[in-house]
């Protein structure tokens, strides 16, 4: 895989510290949340489409909480749910999405086989509490960026360093560590890219 065919997604610049730029690495930031995720890869994936290159593959690298692991962690998740998608009321299961054909969970090869894996739950929530749904770490980006992979045909491969503990310290301890990974996060890159 080369540098051309890759795209580097992270929803902030906090996330990257400034490695990836030093190192000559383009990162799509995406912002905080689903929507601005889905948007701004779903914008990417369509330039690229229309220029007749192929579907990229997506490295999404970035900060997540967890009550499983540590904070210092480093997890692969290949496995996605949407914890914030409750439509219970009217006989869905949560995450499911109602009337759409897609899976519940999303899932990809595994791409980081040295990490330990990850089930990584997506939503538009600051996680302050174990989430409803079952899950190993948390986010509010992952699930959004890996379908609109799965809906364009693109590869998708994700990690994320655990910043807190999805509990009462959570904000604090996030804001302290966001930027702690983005050394790992740029050997994993030159992983995956000759």
């Amino acid at each position: 895989m080369t540098a051309a065919d890759t795209l580097v997604v992270m929803a902030l610049r906090a996330e990257s510290d400034g490695v990836f730029e030093a190192a000559g690495v383009p990162v799509l930031y995406t912002g905080v949340g689903k929507v601005n995720a889905a948007i701004a890869l779903a914008r990417e994936l369509d330039r690229r489409a229309h220029a007749g290159r192929p579907a990229p593959l997506v490295l999404n690298f970035g900060s997540a909480g967890s009550r499983v692991h540590a904070a210092g962690a480093l997890l692969a998740c290949h496995r996605f749910v949407q914890r914030d998608m409750d439509v219970r009321g009217l006989g869905f299961d949560l995450g499911v999405t109602p009337f759409d054909d897609s899976p519940a969970a999303l899932e990809f090869d595994v791409l980081f086989p040295q990490l330990p894996a990850a089930v990584c739950g997506s939503g538009d929530s600051f996680v302050t509490g174990a989430p409803e749904l079952p899950c190993d770490v948390v986010d509010m980006e992952a699930f959004a960026l890996a379908k609109a992979c799965a809906l364009a045909g693109a590869r998708f491969g994700c990690a994320k360093y655990v910043t807190d503990g999805a509990d009462h310290a959570a904000a604090d301890d996030w804001q302290r560590n966001v930027h702690r990974a983005a050394e790992e996060f740029l050997v994993l890159y030159r992983s995956v890219v000759s």
